[in-house]
């Protein structure tokens, strides 16, 4: 039978997507109103980076990509309930593997964040609160893992929905932390963001409830067993350790931004934070969302052997991320400023740091659409078992980001981090086209409805900038407010302008059918 349509699929992953993000910005609005951009700030979002980049390493990136491309091949050759015992085997062996990681950690916590961020040895104080949180925050790592084996198996079976829904509840979990922050405030000093890490715990138990709740209505729950390694699993783990160390190449580049960041002044961090917290918005609806929906759907088409299927599938989703992304850097690279005032200018976070933050947030946004392509282009590989590839792109932009890095920074500051992000990952997508190309596996369909799209996108811009120099110079309204204008006022008119010469993707119009598997 027929799955999802790519089209409806996204659909169903986006919208759920778009929520969650609009609730992380509610969340990061809390985090900037009552930890601003400081010392504080900074040595929680240290913590928390630590067990979000084990997490993508070993589960979100990793372990989905490893396994689902051979839950599928193993579904479509042997049937559902052996698909189910290879996913017990991932499941056991992540829970005894991560634990143990965990324990590791909490006992060289000192040795881990002083790696991860060398700066904060100049300030003890700074220094002492990111290690104490991180303590509280690593255990999140095995929850989030299983959490993220779970949600791979809803989306084989055409059930996209949960594991699009359980980031809003952690978002929910973490905006009740944020609340409480000012209740301690004043006794915490440093420590002031113990509620928001607590949070992130109860938030993993929660998204964990959901998804066994989810899976049991579909009775597609891994068993617990004792730990054994079939031949499945010995394939899924081969593609596991060069997809890791592909998803480890962005997480070095992250690493290597914090890094340098942490040697910048105080707040360095915060403004990355934030300006990475707006370019994920339009990375996340549109790049994880099509990467998560075409990675079943590639699946089953290798699987299948079925070549013109894949390069279909790939152009739909390239003119589906085009409509949506390049006026997202249009916006991004035009209302940086603006975007920062009317989101987090709030309490603690002042003007000076929504213009260090707009800063970096404008070199993110030119970056965005090879981050995006990246997301989408990375999965063909991952379906047609050729992890290696990924791995040696990512080790490239590695190179590229590193030699970027230490030449801007010198120069930008901040922004030389975001920059040269933002050219390794343009690197990285332009070596996957080529790459792609050249194994017949992508085709040029979607050309022409770029150039309507790019049209569009040029008529919005320049009403964006009228729209602000009429606020400018006219409109003295809060910066909330001006955002609304803006981004509403450019919306319509790329929204109308698409439609009137034709540049709206078929995909995001048509009605797919569903199936229950």
């Amino acid at each position: 039978m027929k799955g999802l349509s790519l089209g409806r699929a996204f659909r169903q992953i986006g919208s759920l997507t778009a929520v969650s993000r609009i609730m992380g910005f509610v969340r990061d609005i809390a985090f900037a109103a009552f930890l601003g951009a400081g010392g504080a700030a900074d040595a929680f979002l240290v913590a928390l980076k630590l067990p979000n980049m084990f997490r993508r390493l070993s589960a979100e990136g990793a372990m989905t990509n490893a396994f689902l491309p051979n839950y599928a091949a193993i579904r479509e050759e042997h049937g559902r309930a052996a698909a189910l015992r290879l996913a017990a085997e991932a499941q056991i062996f992540l829970i005894i593997g991560l634990c143990l990681l965990v324990i590791i950690a909490e006992i060289f916590m000192a040795e881990l964040i002083l790696l991860l961020a060398p700066g904060f040895a100049d300030t003890p104080e700074r220094l002492r609160a990111a290690i104490d949180l991180a303590r509280i925050t690593m255990p999140y790592l095995p929850l989030i893992s299983i959490v993220a084996l779970w949600a791979a198996i809803a989306n084989a079976h055409d059930h996209f929905k949960a594991g699009a829904a359980a980031p809003i509840i952690a978002n929910i979990c973490f905006i009740a932390g944020a609340l409480l922050i000012p209740l301690i405030a004043s006794q915490m000093g440093m420590m002031r963001a113990v509620p928001v890490a607590v949070a992130l715990l109860v938030a993993g138990l929660a998204q964990l409830g959901f998804l066994y709740w989810t899976l049991a209505r579909i009775d597609a729950v891994p068993a617990l067993v004792w730990p054994r390694l079939s031949d499945a699993g010995r394939k899924m783990w081969r593609n596991f350790l060069p997809a890791a160390a592909g998803a480890g190449g962005m997480q070095i580049n992250l690493l290597i931004d914090l890094i340098l960041a942490s040697l910048l002044p105080v707040g360095a961090i915060s403004w990355l934070y934030y300006a990475d917290r707006v370019a994920q918005l339009p990375l996340g609806i549109v790049g994880i969302a099509l990467g998560t929906a075409l990675l079943p759907r590639l699946s089953a088409a290798e699987a299948g052997s079925r070549p013109a299927e894949v390069r279909d599938s790939l152009a739909e989703a390239v003119g589906l991320a085009g409509f949506l992304v390049i006026p997202a850097v249009a916006g991004l690279v035009l209302c940086g400023l603006s975007i920062m005032q009317g989101l987090f200018v709030y309490g603690a976070f002042d003007e000076n740091d929504a213009q260090m933050a707009a800063l970096a947030l404008t070199a993110y946004g030119c970056g965005l659409p090879g981050f995006v392509m990246v997301k989408i282009l990375q999965t063909a590989f991952y379906a047609a078992g050729q992890p290696g590839i990924v791995l040696k792109v990512s080790l490239t932009t590695v190179a590229i980001n590193v030699a970027g890095s230490l030449l801007l920074m010198p120069i930008l500051g901040h922004v030389g981090l975001a920059l040269a992000t933002a050219i390794s990952g343009i690197a990285a997508a332009t070596i996957m086209v080529v790459l792609l190309a050249r194994q017949n596996r992508v085709s040029a369909a979607f050309l022409p409805g770029l150039g309507k799209i790019i049209l569009a996108t040029a008529v919005m811009g320049a009403a964006v900038m009228s729209l602000q120099y009429g606020l400018d110079h006219f409109l003295h309204v809060p910066a909330a407010f001006d955002l609304v204008i803006i981004v509403g006022g450019g919306g319509a008119v790329y929204a109308l302008m698409c439609y009137s010469i034709g540049a709206v993707p078929a995909g995001l119009m048509r009605r797919g059918k569903a199936r229950n598997t």
